[in-house]
């Protein structure tokens, strides 16, 4: 903590430690617990004023504009946005409550009309964490962003903890000496031009005669992804509505998800063409086929979604972190593949960019979690599809939909028809993040992979597991390991959590599965036996 410890200033009256929130790849996040009002205030009001000291061009907001946010279903969402809400109206702008709405919902809405907003919500972490998403009026934060922003906050928190505690809003323990403050009313607006981008695009009826299983569990976009499948033509059944929030993680679909989706399959008047669903803020996409012989429910990586949506959609660069499926250097979009990134939408955006400047016309790209990202518009039939640089959801679920439809094949075909590379992601939860990087110190030496390392990492996936010898090691994010028979195993902290990740890629879904399950296997699989290495240096 940089803020001396001033007699009579608020921070004296503190009568706890506050937890300072840190940048992840979408945003700041944290425990509950450390989301005190003032803690969301400091860093809101410091990414306020940031953008308001750049020009409208490079995202910069302007004193007195309207200035957006939205909130996702998290039970502790509501008391951040009251923190957001009172650092919008001290940063002299007036805020705009969109609602609940998902995040690509907020994002199309605000950019579209060159202003900021904010998204609260957790995305797909767990219950006992949340967070918020800043934009600005030009769309995400990119990384260039992060140390500027960081500075602006420490000057901020210094100048608010040093305010005498009199005269400080905030009481001892970071909340509103004042109780509740007062809250806009909802705007629908935002809402209804989500829902008017895509019926306007696909035009009318292209799902006609599809029956879809809409799991909608807590989803902030449950109802909106109905009302969208419906008026396109499909018929839409809802099924596992909750009212307490499940953390769905598109990149980590367990065996326990999976088997309340079965259930749900199981118990309803089937037959169905697909389950479609979201993440919790709606910018991630779950798509499963259902095998008609036996009703068994078949997920889909979003890695390979974006495959097929791209194909869709006809583009000409397209834009994957390093951490997809290897299946699209195999495929016919290996001819628009641009660098891979680092993962996490800033990196996949300023590819995107990149593909802009160099002057592709037809530009998209997407996350191993499904989340899809169009940096170009795209027209189809007379229609045009804006561009929407932010992770988004509607558009793979509908992009997969159609391009069965125009295929004429199920789900199950038309993924069967991509190269035969199969992924799998698994994670440790509660995993220290200083742990996970000494180990991703470990094995990434500034000089790059030596005997030594690679004899080691080859100690953790030995012969008698089925490993081949290690052929290369990619450090672009993380350690992703190649070895000899073409199999990877990609691991990785989690830029949002204390979790800790491994990517697997295999020439079988069975052996994918099994790379993935060895290495997050209790109590001794992979990462554990690397954690133990590493607590012992």
């Amino acid at each position: 903590m940089s803020t001396a410890n001033q007699s009579g200033s608020l921070r004296s009256a503190l009568k706890y430690v506050p937890e300072e929130l840190k940048f992840g790849t979408s945003g700041r996040r944290g425990r509950i617990v450390d989301l005190t009002p003032l803690e969301i205030y400091v860093n809101t009001l410091a990414e306020l004023e940031y953008l308001q000291s750049l020009v409208p061009s490079a995202g910069g907001i302007v004193r007195g504009d309207d200035f957006f946010f939205a909130s996702d279903l998290r039970p502790s969402s509501p008391r951040i946005a009251e923190a957001v809400v009172a650092a919008v109206r001290d940063a002299g702008m007036r805020p705009v409550n969109l609602g609940l709405i998902p995040t690509p919902a907020l994002a199309y809405y605000a950019v579209s009309r060159g202003k900021g907003s904010i998204m609260v919500t957790g995305s797909h972490i767990p219950f006992d964490r949340n967070g918020y998403k800043l934009n600005t009026s030009c769309g995400e934060l990119l990384k260039q962003h992060d140390g500027p922003i960081n500075e602006r906050v420490r000057k901020v928190r210094d100048r608010l903890y040093s305010e005498p505690y009199e005269r400080s809003p905030f009481d001892e323990r970071g909340g509103f000496k004042a109780g509740g403050r007062r809250f806009p009313e909802v705007q629908d607006d935002a809402r209804r031009a989500y829902i008017a981008r895509y019926i306007d695009f696909f035009g009318r009826s292209p799902l006609a005669g599809m029956r879809l299983l809409v799991y909608q569990h807590s989803a902030v976009g449950r109802d909106i992804l109905v009302e969208i499948l419906e008026r396109l033509g499909a018929e839409a059944i809802p099924a596992g509505r909750s009212d307490a929030f499940v953390p769905i993680d598109t990149e980590n679909m367990d065996a326990g998800q999976m088997a309340v989706i079965q259930q749900l399959v199981s118990d309803a008047n089937g037959p169905f063409d697909a389950v479609v669903s979201t993440d919790g803020d709606s910018d991630r996409p779950l798509i499963l086929g259902i095998d008609p012989a036996n009703g068994k429910i078949r997920f889909f990586g979003g890695d390979l979604v974006g495959m097929i949506v791209a194909d869709y959609l006809g583009a000409d660069a397209v834009v994957v972190p390093v951490s997809c499926n290897d299946a699209i250097d195999l495929g016919n979009l290996a001819p628009a593949l641009e660098p891979k990134t680092r993962i996490g939408s800033p990196y996949v955006i300023a590819g995107m960019e990149a593909a802009k400047r160099k002057g592709r016309t037809r530009v998209c790209g997407w996350e191993a979690n499904g989340g899809f990202l169009t940096g170009t518009d795209f027209e189809r039939d007379g229609a045009v599809l804006t561009a929407l640089p932010t992770r988004d959801a509607v558009l793979p679920v509908l992009g997969v939909l159609l391009a069965a439809r125009q295929a004429g094949v199920p789900l199950l075909e038309l993924f069967a028809r991509l190269p035969k590379r199969f992924s799998r992601a698994a994670l440790l939860k509660q995993f220290p993040r200083p742990l996970s990087e000494r180990i991703m110190a470990r094995f990434s030496p500034r000089s790059g992979a030596t005997a030594a390392v690679i004899e080691e990492l080859q100690s953790y996936f030995p012969r008698q597991s089925g490993f081949s010898e290690i052929a290369a090691i990619d450090y672009t994010d993380g350690v992703r390991i190649r070895f000899a028979n073409g199999e990877v195993a990609h691991l990785r902290p989690s830029g949002n959590a204390d979790e800790f990740r491994i990517y697997a890629v295999a020439d079988t879904q069975e052996r994918a599965d099994n790379i993935a399950a060895m290495g997050i296997a209790e109590p001794c699989g992979i990462l554990r036996q690397m954690e133990a290495a590493a607590m012992v240096e």
